[in-house]
C-alpha cells in the first residue's frame, strides 16, 4: 500500500471521484436507452467499469451487477496486461466471453476498449452484457460447456476503428436472435464510447497527462478504509458448512469454507468442498470470488468506492476442480445456482463475530432465472430471459425486503414487457401470504407469477390445433430453494420453500419445460429467512403485517403470539400479552 503524499488536496480529490463516477453512471445510464433486450433496458443484468492504464478497476456503475463487476475486476488486470502498452491502437474495440477469464459463462459478453489520449492508452473502459441468447442448449443440465453455446476467445471487434465483419456475421449465425445481440453489442460499444470520450473530457479540463496518480490516491485511501473495517472484526477463523440443493433428481451439493480473519486481512478457503459436477451449476474463481467479496464489502465498509483498493485485504483459495473452481470444459451457464449463495456462506461463517452486520437467508438467493423461447403466430421466432427476487432475509434492524434480488442487484422484469417480447400471458403475480420467515425481524415476502401459454381454447381436439396458436414454448430454468428454505438466524424462523409448477403439478427445474398452449406455470419464490426470536417482535408491527397481508391472523397467534381481531383487524394487545406472558 502507497504511503507517499497526496498529490491531490481533499476538495480536489473528491470533485474528481464524483466526477469518475458521474462518467460510469453517464454510460451505464446509455446503456437502458440503447439496448435491445429487456434484460438489460430493464433487468439491468449488465456491469459497466474502467481501469487505469495497468488494468487496476477505478470506477464501476453504481447499479453495476455484482458477480459481474467482482469478476471483472480480477479478469480485466489480466486481460488489459496481456497485450503490451505499445500494442494497442486507437480506435480498438476488444470481444470476448471466456467464462474462466471474466463473468463465468458464455452468456456475459465482454466489449472493451483502451481509451487514447495525447497519442497513448492511458485508460481502459468495458462493459459486461448478459446476453440472452449466445446459441447451444439453454438448460442446465448439459454436460459441458460446449453445449452451452458460442465461445468467444479474445478478439478485436474493431481494428483501428475497422469492424470486423467476418467475427460480427459469424455471431450472428450462431445465436437465435442475431437482431437483438448486434444492437445489444452496438449499445456496449457505445457505452465505451462515452466513457472514453467524457474521461478524455476530464483530463483536459484538469490538465491531467496521466490517470494513474489519481488512480493510486482513490485506490490507496480505498484501501484503508477497508482494512480500518476489517480490524474492528476479532481475529479469528470462522468456519461454515452448508448444502446447495441439486435441481430434479439431481445429488445435493456441499459447501466447506472457512474465513480466517487477521488484522486488516481477510482469507477464504474453501478446501474440502464439492468437486465440480456434470452438469451446469459449476462457479470460475472469479465468480466465487466475485460474492466472497460482497459479503464482506457490503457487510462491513458499505460506504466506500469499489475498486482495486476494496479487493486488495481480502484473498481466497479454492482447490482447482471444486464446483467453486471449475476447470475447462465444466458446464457453467447456471452459475449463479450455486455462485450466489457464496454472500450467504460467508455471512453464516461471521454470524458469531459480527451478528449486527450479517442478514438472514434470502429467497432471491438464487436469482430465479426463466429463459422463454418460442414463436409468434406468424412463425417470428422469439427469445427472452426474466430474473425473479423472493423475500430478503432479514437483518437486525431491519425486516427484508420483498421480491429482492440478493446478492445479485438485478431488477424484476415489468409483467408489459414480457408479454410485449413474447407469446406469453401473465394471468397473476402478487405477494404470498406468511412466505416471510418469523423474527423479531420479519423475513421479507416471497412472490408467486402464473403464466398461460395461449392459445388451446379454439381446439376441435387434441390433434386440431387452431391457426393461432403460436405452438409450444421452452421454459428453462436455473432457480434453487425447492427443498430448503432459506434459514432463519438467532431464534428466527425459515422462510418459505420455492415452487415450479406446470399446470399445478410439480415440474422439474432442471431441464427444459415444454409447453402446449393454454398450459399453465407457476412460479413461487421463496420468502427470507427472520432474525431474532419472533416472540419479541413489536405486536403493532405484526398487526401491521396482517392489514397489508404479509401474516394471516393465525400465523400472528402462532408464530407471533399476537392475537389479532378478525373483524377489525386491530391488535387485542392484553390477549396478546396474556398470550406470551404464557409462553
Amino acid at each position: 500500500m502507497t504511503t507517499t503524499k497526496s498529490k491531490f488536496d481533499p476538495i480536489t480529490l473528491e470533485i474528481l471521484w464524483k466526477r469518475l463516477v458521474s462518467i460510469v453512471d453517464e454510460s451505464d445510464a446509455s446503456v437502458i436507452r440503447t439496448a435491445f433486450s429487456s434484460l438489460l433496458r430493464d433487468a439491468h443484468d449488465y456491469t459497466c467499469m474502467f481501469t487505469d492504464s495497468r488494468g487496476q478497476e477505478l470506477v464501476q456503475g453504481t447499479l453495476c451487477t455484482p458477480g459481474q463487476a467482482g469478476a471483472m475486476a480480477l479478469g480485466m488486470k489480466k486481460i488489459v496486461n496481456s497485450i503490451p502498452l505499445e500494442d494497442y491502437n486507437e480506435g480498438d474495440v476488444f470481444i470476448i466471453n471466456d467464462p474462466w477469464l471474466l463473468a463465468g459463462h458464455l452468456n456475459d459478453v465482454c466489449v472493451w476498449s483502451p481509451i487514447f489520449f495525447k497519442g497513448r492508452p492511458v485508460a481502459f473502459t468495458a462493459c459486461v452484457f448478459h446476453h440472452t441468447d449466445i446459441g447451444g442448449r439453454t438448460a442446465s443440465d448439459n454436460r459441458d460447456v460446449y453445449a452451452e453455446g458460442l465461445y468467444i476467445p479474445l478478439t478485436k471487434l474493431y481494428d483501428a476503428g475497422k469492424l470486423n465483419e467476418s467475427l460480427v456475421n459469424m455471431i450472428r449465425w450462431n445465436v437465435r436472435t442475431a437482431t437483438e445481440f448486434d444492437g445489444d453489442i452496438r449499445s456496449q460499444v457505445a457505452a465505451n464510447h462515452i466513457c472514453s470520450q467524457k474521461i478524455i473530457e476530464m483530463m483536459e479540463d484538469e490538465g491531467l497527462d496521466t490517470l494513474d496518480d489519481l488512480a493510486d490516491e482513490i485506490i490507496d485511501r480505498t484501501e484503508i478504509s477497508m482494512r480500518s473495517a476489517i480490524e474492528k472484526i476479532t481475529d479469528g477463523t470462522y468456519a461454515h458448512e452448508g448444502i446447495i440443493e441439486g435441481a430434479g433428481n439431481k445429488p445435493d451439493i456441499p459447501i466447506k469454507l472457512t474465513v480466517k480473519v487477521d488484522g486488516s486481512n481477510i482469507h477464504v478457503d474453501f478446501d474440502g468442498t464439492s468437486k465440480q459436477v456434470n452438469w451446469g451449476v459449476n462457479v470460475v474463481y472469479n465468480f466465487t470470488y466475485a460474492y466472497v467479496f460482497m459479503a464482506i464489502k457490503s457487510a462491513f465498509d458499505p460506504g466506500i468506492p469499489i475498486n482495486e483498493g476494496a479487493i486488495r485485504p481480502i484473498t481466497m483459495t479454492a482447490p482447482e476442480g471444486t464446483i467453486v473452481n471449475c476447470t475447462f470444459p465444466a458446464a457453467v451457464a447456471a452459475r449463479m445456482v450455486v455462485g450466489h449463495f457464496m454472500t450467504e456462506m460467508v455471512f453464516n461463517a461471521l454470524a458469531k463475530a459480527a451478528p449486527d452486520n450479517i442478514i438472514a437467508g434470502s429467497g432471491g438467493t438464487p436469482a430465479q432465472t426463466n429463459i422463454f423461447h418460442g414463436s409468434f403466430a406468424n412463425g417470428k421466432p422469439w427469445h427472452t430471459m426474466i430474473i425473479r427476487g423472493g423475500g430478503m432475509g432479514a437483518s437486525s434492524r431491519f425486516d427484508g425486503h420483498h421480491c429482492a434480488i440478493f446478492p445479485a442487484n438485478g431488477a424484476n422484469t415489468p409483467v408489459e414487457i414480457l408479454e410485449s417480447d413474447t407469446t406469453m400471458i401473465v394471468e397473476s403475480r402478487g405477494l404470498i401470504e406468511d412466505s416471510g420467515g418469523p423474527g423479531k425481524q420479519r423475513g421479507g415476502i416471497g412472490r408467486q407469477m402464473i403464466i398461460r401459454s395461449p392459445g388451446g381454447e379454439g381446439r376441435d381436439s387434441e390433434d386440431s390445433p387452431s391457426e393461432n396458436d403460436p405452438g409450444t414454448t421452452s421454459i428453462a430454468v436455473q432457480a434453487g430453494r425447492y427443498i430448503y428454505p432459506p434459514d432463519g438466524i438467532f431464534g428466527g424462523k425459515d422462510g418459505s420453500l420455492a415452487k415450479y409448477l406446470k399446470n399445478g403439478e410439480n415440474a422439474d427445474p432442471s431441464g427444459l419445460t415444454f409447453c402446449d398452449p393454454g398450459d399453465r406455470i407457476s412460479f413461487i419464490s421463496a420468502g427470507g429467512g427472520g432474525y431474532g426470536d419472533p416472540f419479541e417482535r413489536d405486536p403493532e408491527a405484526v398487526e401491521r403485517d396482517v392489514q397489508y397481508g404479509y401474516v394471516s391472523i393465525e400465523k400472528a397467534k402462532q408464530d407471533y403470539g399476537v392475537i389479532i381481531d378478525p373483524d377489525s383487524l386491530a391488535l387485542d394487545l392484553e390477549a396478546t400479552q396474556k398470550l406470551r406472558g404464557n409462553k
